[in-house]
């Protein structure tokens, strides 16, 4: 089976939020020029987020985040080719980032904390899979949910063990997806935890979301069904910058193999 590359498309600070200053017509220039680059360099899926907009609610956001990112994503779903398309809207609003991708047609939306509860720099953020997973039945939307387990940037307070949060989130959750990162953005994830989670044999793709380079990627795929990458992609690395068109080639040639 083909391994998962999905990129990211990390959105500036959107109109509303603590430092929004750019209109919608030039973010969206921006994402555009992200979106296409990816497609072009032959990823399979991307992901929208609202990376820009810190500090984060840790879970309902504004309406006028939501229809941004609505705009948006549609928009990425225009022009991106056959990619696949997710939406997560940070820090923890599952609700909203299901919402946007009913709207738009996209295929999956991230949940950072899905089950149980987490200590993160918003507070205590607990998990709404009741919640989500009967919204997207009222909705009838074909949309899957990808759950984070022991997130970035947070600290289960739950789970004490990667394996017990993966199992909650699959069989009492019902994530489709399970998502292993490091502590943060940008940082490796511990291919131990990886491969644990992977032995669980949940019937549910396990994808390593942060710290996956052009120089690691052969070896985190080996123990995995795919990556999340988005630094890595960017011009001088940084997070917040274009996403490089030569990096993003250079990363799927090297995945590829």
């Amino acid at each position: 089976m083909a391994k998962l590359l999905v990129g990211m498309l990390h959105l500036p600070p959107l109109p509303g939020s603590p430092r929004g200053r750019s209109s919608l017509d030039a973010i969206e220039k921006l994402l555009l020029a992200d979106a296409r680059a990816l497609a072009e360099a032959g990823f399979d899926a991307a992901i929208v987020e609202n990376y820009g907009d810190v500090p984060f609610h840790k879970d309902r956001v504004e309406p006028s985040t939501v229809a941004a990112m609505t705009r948006l994503a549609a928009t990425v779903r225009g022009a991106a080719g056959g990619m696949t398309l997710g939406i997560n809207v940070l820090r923890n609003d599952a609700a909203s980032a299901l919402a946007v991708a009913f709207a738009v047609g996209a295929e999956f939306i991230r949940v950072n904390v899905h089950v149980g509860a987490t200590a993160t720099d918003q507070g205590v953020i607990e998990g709404r899979a009741a919640e989500t997973l009967r919204l997207r039945a009222a909705l009838g939307a074909d949309v899957e949910i990808w759950s984070d387990v022991h997130v970035k940037h947070g600290t289960s307070l739950a789970h004490s063990s990667i394996e017990g949060e993966a199992e909650d989130a699959v069989l009492r959750g019902l994530a489709d997806a399970l998502i292993v990162s490091g502590r943060a953005t940008g940082e490796p994830a511990s291919l131990d935890e990886v491969r644990r989670v992977k032995a669980l044999a949940l019937e549910a793709p396990v994808y390593v979301g942060s710290g996956v380079t052009e120089g690691n990627v052969r070896e985190v795929l080996a123990c995995s069904d795919g990556v999340i990458v988005g630094t890595a992609l960017k011009e001088e690395g940084r997070t917040a910058n274009p996403v490089d068109r030569g990096r993003a080639l250079r990363f799927v040639e090297k995945a590829r193999g």
